[in-house]
């Protein structure tokens, strides 16, 4: 079963029906038990950095993926919540992170924000997130980005006015600033890759 977590943030419709496609058996919960025990979590966001964070500690989801982290159960963040996975967030006054992986979510340096629209990826050796769309765009709405690599990962990155990390992929926790939701064929194909690894 994959759980997609229900913290009061993200596409958690456009998010079911994406992972129903590649996987039979799929829920929108906000149970901390079931999120726990899941085959995989989902973990989508869109907003703030700091009201995501606020709503995540709320619904005590950050011991649920403490949890998973150290018992090597996997995780797929989307948009903040991949950037929620950071040491820190400096929208507005800034805010703490998760800190599963090191680094800063910061503005990005482009003459026009929010980045909105389709992107190509410079995908990371031995990625398993793009095999099969390596070579494929998709869809982005964000303005801050993590720009520092996470060490011992793979990182993907994607170049809007400066490089950030679009993707990063660990032995349990992946996650991607883009959407694969809303990413058509090659996001479809991307949640199926990120399922087969289950």
């Amino acid at each position: 079963m994959i759980a997609i977590l229900d913290y009061g943030s993200g596409n958690l419709h456009s998010a079911l029906r994406a992972f129903q496609l590649a996987h039979a058996d799929v829920v929108v919960t906000s149970d901390p038990a079931i999120c726990e025990k899941a085959d995989g979590l989902v973990v989508p966001g869109v907003g703030a950095y700091e009201a995501c964070m606020n709503q995540f500690l709320a619904a005590k989801a950050d011991q649920v993926v403490a949890a998973r982290v150290a018992a090597n159960m996997p995780i797929f963040g989307i948009c903040v919540g991949m950037q929620i996975l950071f040491t820190r967030g400096t929208e507005k006054q800034g805010s703490a992170g998760l800190a599963i992986w090191p680094g800063e979510v910061s503005l990005l340096k482009a003459p026009v924000l929010p980045h909105i629209g389709w992107n190509t990826i410079n995908v990371g050796a031995g990625s398993a997130l793009f095999a099969g769309v390596e070579d494929e765009s998709f869809y982005f709405v964000h303005s801050f980005a993590a720009k520092t690599p996470v060490p011992g990962a793979i990182n993907s990155t994607c170049n809007y006015g400066e490089d950030f990390i679009a993707a990063v992929e660990t032995s349990c926790v992946s996650a991607t600033q883009f959407h694969p939701e809303k990413s058509g064929a090659a996001g479809a194909q991307l949640i199926k890759n990120w399922v087969a690894t289950l």
